[in-house]
This record gives C-alpha cells, sequence and structure tokens, in this order.
C-alpha cells in the first residue's frame, strides 16, 4: 500500500525519483488546548498534509469507494505510527516533561479538498493547574524528513475559560546558516545522525503562560 520510509513513515509517499534537499514532506498544524474544570487535559492536533504526502492515502480512499471502513483502517494505521513515535510531540510544564497517555482518546483521517487530515486528542495522564505556569509544546520530526509547522499564531486555539487569563505565544527558530545549508544538503538518500535531532532545531514552540 503505502511506502514506508522515516519517522512518519505511514504518513508519506515518495512520489517522485528526483532527489529533494530536505524536508521533503510538508504538515501544517492546528493545536487546541483542552480543558475540564480549569485544568488542561490534552490536546486537540489537527494535521494537513500535503498533497504528495496525501497522494497513496487519497488512492487507496478512492479504490474503497470512499468507504468508510476503508478510512477506518488508514486512519488506524496512520494514528499507530505517530502514538508510536510518541505523537512527535512534546509537552513542558515549567521546563519539565508532562507525560501523556499511550493511546489518543479520539482520532480520525479525512479529506480535505486533494490533502489528507488527520485529527486527533492527545490526552495528559494527569489533568495540570494553569494558575502560574509556563507551558511549552512542541512537535517535529526528529529526521527533519517532514516540516510541520503552524501557518501563524492563529492556528493555536484557547477555550474561553482560560483566553482571559492566558497569553499563548507561538515561537519560530531562526536557525544558524550551517544548519540550514546542511539540511538542504541531504536528499531522499541521506538522513541526518539519529543524536543529531535535526528537527528540533527548526521545530516552532507553542507557549503557554498563565495568571
Amino acid at each position: 500500500m503505502m511506502k514506508l520510509r522515516g519517522a512518519l513513515a505511514s504518513l508519506l509517499v515518495l512520489c517522485s525519483t528526483e532527489a529533494f534537499a530536505h524536508p521533503h514532506s510538508f504538515i501544517d498544524m492546528d493545536v487546541s488546548f483542552e480543558m475540564r474544570e480549569q485544568k488542561l487535559t490534552g490536546l486537540k492536533m489537527v494535521w494537513v498534509m500535503d498533497e504528495m504526502t496525501s497522494a497513496d492515502l487519497l488512492y487507496d480512499a478512492e479504490n474503497g469507494k470512499d468507504d468508510p471502513e476503508v478510512w477506518k483502517k488508514l486512519a488506524a494505521e496512520v494514528m499507530a505510527n505517530v502514538t508510536g513515535q510518541h505523537y512527535f510531540t512534546y509537552v513542558y510544564r515549567d521546563g519539565k516533561p508532562i507525560k501523556y497517555k499511550s493511546l489518543p482518546s479520539d482520532y480520525q483521517l479525512y479529506r480535505q479538498g486533494y490533502k489528507a487530515v488527520l485529527a486527533f486528542v492527545l490526552p495528559l495522564t494527569e489533568p495540570q493547574d494553569l494558575a502560574g505556569r509556563t507551558f511549552e509544546v512542541s512537535t517535529y520530526d526528529p529526521t527533519y524528513f517532514v516540516d510541520m509547522r503552524y501557518k501563524n499564531k492563529d492556528s493555536i486555539h484557547l477555550p474561553p475559560e482560560i483566553a482571559a487569563r492566558c497569553e499563548c505565544e507561538l515561537v519560530t527558530p531562526t536557525p544558524s546558516e550551517l544548519l540550514k545549508a546542511y539540511a538542504l544538503s541531504l536528499d531522499k538518500s541521506d538522513m541526518p545522525d539519529e543524536d543529531m535531532q535535526l528537527g528540533q532545531e527548526f521545530a516552532q514552540r507553542v507557549r503557554l503562560k498563565c495568571q
């Protein structure tokens, strides 16, 4: 069905035989902070894949005549790979990592024009108090095979009950010219050193500060 490659294996399709510099695939992200009883309980993530990345997923759905069972199976396969990589997401409270559950509380895969969209809820293991805390969320493919980013701050959503007392900031890194040149030098047959965490160097951070 789909050709596997790198950390986001089941999301990606290498549709060309030509060599391209990293990254090879692109995902536009959207995140909403989920609350219950004034505590942070999880993150709702929406990932919109580029058309080339989406091609095989949509092709398989077309072959199944958009059968809901086909979409359900595809969603399960994609989600299994995402959870296998800890959702590619790292959550910190006051600089310390927060644990989250190994399985999403909800997920679905659907079509948006020529693009495939994966939506899921990443549930925290324990609800988190917000008062006086700073949270950071970072989502990236460590190999930088996939460029995962927010278009702008409008892609970050706060529920009304915390919007008045919390500030949200989207921090975009500025990698050195040397690092950018290194990333551009990698083609589809190359992978950066595993210890390098190249994707982290280009990863945006969502910072939430609450009173």
